[in-house]
């Protein structure tokens, strides 16, 4: 009998984080240059018009949460019973939204004090409906893991929001342009969610059914209501005490100084947590495969971090435009909040991997609690450079103590820690020095910003190279591991 042989644990990890990555990246890049074309067609006022709008949507959809999807997602057993429950519910509660959305839209204006919200919100809504409509069946490419069917069924909808919204941002030049984009991605969604999947929901409801899944989703719509307050809850007090226009500038300015830190921690975060879970009862594997986690992400932030904060005002004004420049020093501060974000997310699904999420939720309270006690008088003396040093100390604290209980669960040890982090530091620091000196000859341009960015990334792997050679840095001992598993992709 042929003898079957497993393939490695960190070769599967590696290989399903390629393809993720590789699902994630196409993505990003179509609502990257979304953004940077509709940033040169349309004003702050109107990005922050559309904010206005989001945050009240996100408001009602995070505090509505059913947690059904995690729910079914989580399940060992066949959900196929549990479909059409989820789906009937989940349209009742589009329906409830939808409603509640429209009578609060001239409220939420003047709370705001921009009453061109209003119609937005209005229309905005039926985002809700549409979503709530959509087959539900496609949740087994998250379950199965099909993730070409899953990078399929989001980049059809990526793609109409491009086309549409770029399109109606050349022809109308205002806000709308931005809402309709976003109705067309929705739309696409939904149709194609039948396309590309053979389960077709039916309206029922089995109470019996629903009061299982809510058991399980309660727990994730506790963490949903937190972590809105955590990552919106700065937008709100910016839109509220700046006005639209401030807000545009800082949404924006969180949006490219925190996509690469999201990126990275979207894709670890998918791939960790299922290894570390294998690997909980097995110390000394959970901790070799955790500092090289580590490792890596500080390899990869370090380098995007100090190539974005010593580029920022070239990469505006190139690529933006003048009349995004007063949000650059405000990007700045967001970068090193977003740097520490993606440090920190690979303990976070370290955490959940053996089982202690209530630890993770007491560290996210203690993120709220500064973030709450310094908001307003940051915002209020700063403006939105003030609310983005406050975004930063909260996740700095908390950061800490994430840290030491990565540290606690895999007895690596301060030094063995300290050390994935002090070298990518040392390093992305001298790039950001080098290249200051560099931007005084270099001429100014795309092509002189593409030479900076790659004199950047080519002094970085020098110095990462010297790291390993002189300092036992060892990181091309991880590259080479992860080319290896990646054969046969």
């Amino acid at each position: 009998m042929t003898e079957i042989i497993e393939e490695p644990l960190s070769h599967r990890v590696v290989k399903g984080g390629f393809w993720v990555f590789v699902s994630r990246g196409i993505e990003r890049t179509f609502y990257i240059t979304r953004l940077i074309i509709l940033a040169r067609i349309l004003a702050p006022h109107d990005f922050g018009i559309l904010g206005i709008a989001m945050l009240t949507m996100l408001t009602l959809e995070n505090f509505s949460q059913t947690g059904f999807q995690a729910a079914l997602i989580q399940k060992k057993e066949d959900i196929d019973a549990y479909l059409n429950s989820a789906w009937t519910v989940g349209i009742i509660r589009g329906f409830i939204l939808f409603i509640i959305l429209y009578f609060i839209s001239p409220y939420v204006a003047v709370f705001f004090k921009t009453p061109q919200a209003e119609p937005i919100i209005r229309v905005i809504g039926f985002s809700f409906l549409i979503q709530a409509f959509t087959n539900i069946g496609v949740i087994y490419f998250q379950k199965e893991l099909e993730f070409n069917k899953q990078l399929v069924f989001q980049l059809s909808g990526t793609l109409a929001d491009f086309v549409v919204a770029v399109s109606a941002a050349l022809l109308l030049r205002s806000v709308w342009a931005l809402v309709f984009g976003l109705l067309a991605g929705n739309a696409v969604r939904f149709v194609v969610s039948y396309l590309i999947h053979p389960y077709r929901p039916h309206l029922s409801f089995d109470i019996g059914k629903a009061k299982e899944l809510f058991g399980f989703g309660k727990w994730v719509l506790g963490s949903s209501i937190l972590m809105f307050l955590i990552t919106q809850g700065d937008d709100i007090f910016v839109g509220k005490l700046l006005g639209a226009t401030m807000l545009g500038f800082y949404q924006m300015a969180y949006r490219f100084s925190n996509t690469p830190a999201t990126e990275i921690t979207h894709v670890i975060s998918q791939v960790t947590f299922p290894a570390y879970s294998k690997l909980q009862d097995n110390i000394p594997k959970l901790r070799e495969a955790y500092l090289k986690v580590l490792q890596l992400t500080a390899f990869l932030s370090f380098l995007l971090a100090g190539l974005i904060f010593v580029l920022a005002p070239d990469f505006t004004k190139i690529f933006l435009g003048e009349k995004w420049m007063p949000m650059v020093p405000a990007m700045q501060v967001l970068i090193f909040a977003g740097l520490v974000r993606s440090v920190a997310a690979t303990s976070g699904s370290l955490i959940y991997a053996i089982g202690k999420p209530k630890k993770d939720t007491k560290l996210q309270i203690v993120r709220l609690i500064v973030l709450a006690a310094l908001i307003y008088p940051f915002t209020v003396k700063w403006g939105i450079m003030g609310a983005s040093v406050v975004v930063f100390l909260s996740i700095f604290i908390s950061c800490i103590g994430f840290s030491f209980m990565a540290i606690k669960i895999t007895e690596c040890g301060l030094k063995n820690y300290a050390k994935m982090i002090i070298f990518p530091l040392i390093n992305g620091t001298i790039v950001v020095l080098f290249i200051s000196k560099l931007k005084t000859i270099v001429v100014t341009g795309i092509w002189g910003f593409s030479i900076l960015a790659c004199m950047g990334i080519f002094i970085y792997f020098v110095m990462a190279y010297i790291s390993d050679r002189f300092f036992e840095y060892r990181m091309q001992v991880i590259v080479k591991e992860s080319l290896q598993s990646l054969r046969g992709v």
